[in-house]
């Protein structure tokens, strides 16, 4: 199974330079007045995910809530600072999260839109929380 999740933006350059300047992932793949909408897929390239953003010439009518999350897990200490710095370099600023696990897992952004990503390390979980 692979997954994409789809978000509607009003402005797509910002949310490119957010997501792949920002926090590294790559363009996939685009396209251009299809149906009267224009597209992005971002992610990293072989992985079985990515991010569709889209902007037409309806706005968006949705609200961020600050649990709607979307989590990226560095691979490693280091690679989580190396992210983290990135998003200092670029003066993204840190936001409280407000579940206070991601306080003491992971550092929490906000993304052009207002919707909240986080960056946390990969940790190997438990065979008995997978049900195995």
């Amino acid at each position: 199974m692979k997954f994409r999740t789809a978000r509607h933006t009003k402005d797509l350059n910002r949310i490119i330079d957010f997501y792949g300047r920002v926090l590294g992932l790559k363009v996939l793949g685009e396209f251009k007045d299809h149906h009267s909408y224009n597209g992005v897929f971002l992610g990293i390239p072989g992985a079985d995910w990515h991010l569709e953003f889209t902007t037409s010439g309806i706005t968006p009518a949705h609200y961020p809530d600050n649990d709607d999350l979307l989590v990226f897990y560095a691979e490693s200490v280091e690679e989580f600072n190396i992210i983290k710095q990135k998003f200092i370099a670029n003066r993204v600023r840190p936001v409280h999260p407000k579940n206070p696990y991601w306080k003491n897992n992971g550092i929490t952004f906000a993304d052009p839109d207002g919707f909240r990503i986080v960056i946390s390390v990969l940790r190997i979980v438990p065979k008995n929380l997978l049900g195995k």
